[in-house]
């Protein structure tokens, strides 16, 4: 299939919006109210957390760029982009739960279902196109991370 560069970008700007937004959402706490909470000892440096999930959006969108060039052959492409939809929805709503409300048990609850929904995520894009659905393989594993690190500061906290 040819190379669609609008398509590309556009695709590509939808998941680094999600990211600048959730980025709202931490910038104050990441300096005030984060360093003071408790945190496991596997906890990452706070300069990880921006280079890995730029990272990931941008593969994110990738992904659904290599989706949206075959929407024409695909029989429930508004079901596969409402899935896709959702579980952007679910990862901006978990920077805003976490961070931004400071409600950690409710973001612990929240991440569960975003796991879930990337996993269903990934598996609906796999069978449009399977470099789509592999390409969720860095996300699912950093958010299943991101999951035990929101368990264990749940506990400690």
């Amino acid at each position: 299939m040819k190379f669609k560069p609008l398509a590309f970008i556009i695709n590509i700007a939808i998941t680094l919006s999600v990211g600048a937004l959730g980025s709202l959402a931490t910038a104050e706490s990441v300096k005030t109210w984060y360093p003071t909470i408790n945190k496991p000892s596997f906890n990452p440096p706070d300069w990880l957390f921006g280079p890995v999930w730029t990272s990931l959006f941008i593969l994110i969108g990738i992904a659904a760029y290599l989706v949206w060039i075959k929407r024409d052959r695909i029989v429930h492409f508004p079901r596969t982009f409402a899935i896709y939809f959702i579980q952007l929805i679910l990862n901006l709503g978990w920077s805003f739960i976490f961070f931004y409300l400071h409600e950690i048990g409710f973001a612990l609850a929240e991440i569960l279902i975003l796991l879930i929904v990337i996993i269903i995520n990934a598996i609906a894009f796999y069978k449009v196109d399977k470099w789509a659905g592999l390409i969720f393989i860095p996300y699912i594993l950093w958010v299943g991370f991101a999951t035990i690190l929101n368990y264990n500061i749940f506990i400690l906290n």
